[in-house]
């Protein structure tokens, strides 16, 4: 075993009688040390002589390749769909205070540790804790994790492709009543004025519009199932969307870094150019200001409500994307000595922008719609798939030239979709081909058996009740889970692993070790974050709902089933690696345990505790 096959300056044993062994060696002598090279450099893969040298790691074809991917993972739907709600409904500019905060204390250091882990160990989310052993299992909660996502996630990329498609006509078909999928109760948006919602109800919420009614009973049918127990057989529409979904997914992916790098110089760059054509013509329409203005409007005593901190905390873990193995799994592919330090700077910096920027193209639009209706911005302000799917399409089906607008959107959502799902699946890919060497030798293979079972299983969400699937796994597989699982990851790199040992491989590879605050981050602040964040969201989980649709008592023991069926391999492998080897091997880095042999255990001293 090369014991620094990625460190710099550490040390390797050398064999202990070599093929040239000088005159008076025997087997039981003393252990050379000699310095080891830059797991980067072609030479420190040359100089094993005992056995054939592993094949060098892939790397990014240019840096911009690297930025982009990491990029378009973190900026995804929830930018757009999720995030100007958010900061509307909890006092605005008020939002902004809390989640920088937040953004600063705990986004960026978790980012940042990701990003240094995957670099300088140039491992997957499994391998990558030869750093700490019993901690494996943590690596595989994430991939599992990143697996159950797939499984929903293309299907509402599936959704935004189908109503691409559907775009394309000269009146678009969520613009009026009268087709084969509008239910006889189907309304005439004209007709729901601010007189008509009154006081107690929110446009948002009404389910007899033409585009209320086009998604829910001609894309989703959901008209036509009971329940979660009642799904139906895959609808063909989707299942042809969601099939070329993975096509695209899976050749962006077969080849490795080297596709996919090249695939999100459109994916990534694209949402920034439909957002700001969006904008323009938001804010050109009636009412565009007034969504402005309540978008902002700072309202600072919402910042005595816990709720408020509870959404920014919760928002800048999942808009970062922290914990899903994606940030360890780009960054294995950087050179040794790249910059990771500035790569997490500007990378979350861009995402919180996109978030903060996509809202005025949003609420630009809902004004307008507000306007329309005579109603106030409260009534038509909703988030997710209800924003998205329902909301923005009717407001954009009103305008002149309204199938190019629906064009472009669409274009955007697909584009904000795919990237993220291609960072979910390369976490599968990379975190198990690493770990298992005949997967990584054909990858090609196995990149299609992943792909292909990413879309049997997604099968299930394009059923007729497929929704109610869908907001199942939703809210359970990367829920309480995910953020377990990162709480788990910050303990281990940060107490076990060390922090002391942390930033020395950071100055490994910069030159520099990093700053008092980030250390202070990693060993306190973000645990505690972390803890608090897993707390709330188990205090604040309730039954599940989909708008007025209760799901039954077994849907949810099914739901932490599967939550559970990913935590569980943080203590089955630690159970696992207890029992094949003492303590002191299990909380040891690999590289160190001929220390381990001689006595000298790290773990067992109180300076290890206490350092930082």
């Amino acid at each position: 075993m090369n014991l620094s096959l990625h460190v710099v300056s550490d040390y390797k044993l050398a064999p202990a009688v070599p093929a040239a062994a000088p005159r008076g060696a025997e087997l039981g002598d003393v252990v050379e040390l000699v310095p080891a090279k830059d797991p980067s450099s072609s030479s420190a893969a040359s100089s094993a002589d005992a056995q054939p040298a592993e094949p060098q790691r892939e790397t990014w074809s240019k840096k911009m390749d690297f930025l982009l991917s990491v990029v378009g993972f973190a900026v995804d739907l929830a930018n757009v769909w999720r995030f100007p709600y958010l900061c509307y409904k909890n006092g605005g500019g008020a939002f902004l205070i809390p989640y920088t905060l937040f953004l600063f204390i705990a986004g960026i250091p978790l980012f940042y540790m990701e990003l240094a882990v995957g670099q300088y160990h140039r491992e997957g989310a499994a391998t990558v804790w030869k750093i700490c052993p019993v901690f494996k299992g943590v690596g595989y909660t994430v991939i599992a994790i990143a697996l159950y996502v797939g499984f929903y996630y293309n299907v509402i990329i599936a959704w935004a492709l189908y109503y691409l498609f559907s775009s394309f006509t000269n009146e678009l078909p969520w613009l009026k009543c009268g087709n084969s999928w509008n239910s006889p109760r189907c309304t005439d948006p004209q007709l729901l004025n601010g007189s008509v919602l009154g006081n107690e109800t929110f446009y948002s919420k009404y389910k007899i519009t033409p585009a209320a009614e086009f998604y829910e009973r001609g894309v989703l049918h959901l008209h036509e199932s009971k329940g979660i127990q009642d799904l139906g057989p895959p609808r063909w529409q989707l299942t042809l969307c969601l099939a070329l979904v993975i096509f695209v997914l899976y050749f962006s992916l077969w080849k490795g870094v080297k596709s996919s790098g090249k695939v999100v110089y459109i994916t990534a760059t694209l949402p920034y150019v439909v957002l700001l054509v969006l904008l323009i013509r938001g804010v050109t329409l009636p009412g565009a200001m007034d969504g402005i203005r309540a978008y902002l409007y700072i309202d600072l005593k919402q910042l005595g409500n816990p709720t408020v901190w509870i959404d920014a905390a919760t928002q800048i873990f999942y808009s970062l994307g922290a914990g899903f193995g994606v940030l360890i799994a780009f960054a294995s592919y950087n050179k040794f000595d790249n910059n990771c330090y500035r790569d997490a700077l500007l990378t979350s910096v861009v995402n919180c922008v996109t978030s903060f920027f996509s809202g005025f193209a949003i609420f630009s639009v809902l004004g307008y719609l507000a306007f329309k209706h005579g109603a106030k911005i409260e009534d038509v302000a909703t988030e997710g798939p209800g924003l998205v799917f329902i909301i923005y399409p009717e407001a954009i089906a009103t305008l002149p030239g309204s199938t190019l607008w629906a064009i472009i959107f669409f274009i955007m959502l697909l584009t904000l979709g795919i990237d993220s799902s291609m960072g979910g699946m390369e976490a599968v890919i990379t975190g198990l081909s690493d770990d298992f060497k005949v997967l990584k030798r054909n990858r090609k293979m196995f990149t299609t058996v992943v792909a292909f079972g990413t879309f049997l299983m997604a099968l299930l969400c394009v059923t007729n009740g497929g929704i109610y699937v869908l907001t199942l796994l939703d809210t359970y597989a990367a829920g309480t889970s995910i953020l377990f699982g990162v709480l788990i990851e910050a303990i281990g790199v940060s107490w076990f692993y060390g922090v002391d040992r942390f930033s020395e491989d950071i100055e490994r590879m910069m030159g520099f070790k990093p700053g008092l605050y980030w250390r202070l981050c990693w060993k306190f602040v973000s645990p505690a974050f972390l803890l608090f964040v897993v707390i709330t969201s188990i205090v604040t989980s309730g039954g599940l709902r989909y708008d007025d649709y209760v799901f039954p008592g077994w849907s949810n023991v099914v739901g932490w089933g599967v939550a559970m069926s990913s935590m569980l391999f943080v203590p089955g492998y630690a159970i696992y690696k207890f029992c094949l080897l003492p303590l002191a091997y299990c909380i040891t880095p690999e590289k160190e345990h001929h220390l381990v042999a001689e006595g000298s255990v790290r773990g067992f001293t109180l300076k290890h505790w206490l350092a930082i």
